[in-house]
Formats: C-alpha cells, structure tokens, sequence
C-alpha cells in the first residue's frame, strides 16, 4: 500500500454497506484480487465495478432503475495493487443503464480509519 497526503476516511472493504439513493443494493461485480486485507477481505479500490440490484426508482411510472456506481478516487494517493483505495468519502455516481446519472449512493461503511499525511 502507497500514500500521499491530504485527505482521511473510513476505508471500505468487502463489509461496507453500499446502496443506490432509491434503497437498491450495491456489490462488486467481481472478487477482488486486491493483497491489502481488512478483516480478512480485501479492501476497495476504483477498478472495482459495482453493480446495484433492487433498485426501485421510477420516472413518470416508468422504471429508471439504478445498475451500476462508478467511483471517482480522490487524490489520496493510498493505492492498493496499483489502484487507489475506496474511501467512505471518495466520490461515486450511480447510473440507469442508458448512463444517466441517479445521485451519489449511500455509504455505511465499516469503521477502519485511515488517515494520509
């Protein structure tokens, strides 16, 4: 794991709980190959896909389900396997299938503090 200064924040691993804003539930779309383990699971990085199920939001009675979140890491500089580590404030979007975007999801993540100086 690398560092660079900065910023601080619940890091987020396998135990995070991560829904869309409409109460969907959001997972990676694969496991992680990551090295750096919290609790014995790897922790999140942005080349992580996340995908959202159960999204139940609607436009106009039409379903506008959210599928996926794209992260954006900051500029932390705390890289794991060469990618930057998800924090519980690292920014992310939520988007339908056709790419709109739906909001930022909702982040309850484990309490791990890290802290990049």
């Amino acid at each position: 794991m690398s560092r660079a200064t900065g910023a601080s924040g619940g890091l987020l691993g396998a135990g995070a709980v991560i829904s869309c804003p409409h109460g969907g539930r959001a997972t990676t779309a694969a496991p992680s190959d990551s090295t750096v383990l919290m609790d014995g699971h790897p922790v999140a990085t942005a080349a992580h896909a996340y995908v959202v199920t159960g999204c139940p939001h609607t436009v106009d009675g039409v379903p506008e389900p959210c599928v996926s979140v794209r992260w954006t890491a900051g500029s932390t500089g705390v890289t794991a396997g060469g990618s930057p580590v998800l924090l519980d404030i690292s920014a992310a979007e939520c988007f339908t299938a056709a790419f709109v975007p739906q909001g930022p999801p909702v982040v309850q993540a484990d309490r791990r503090k890290v802290t990049v100086r």
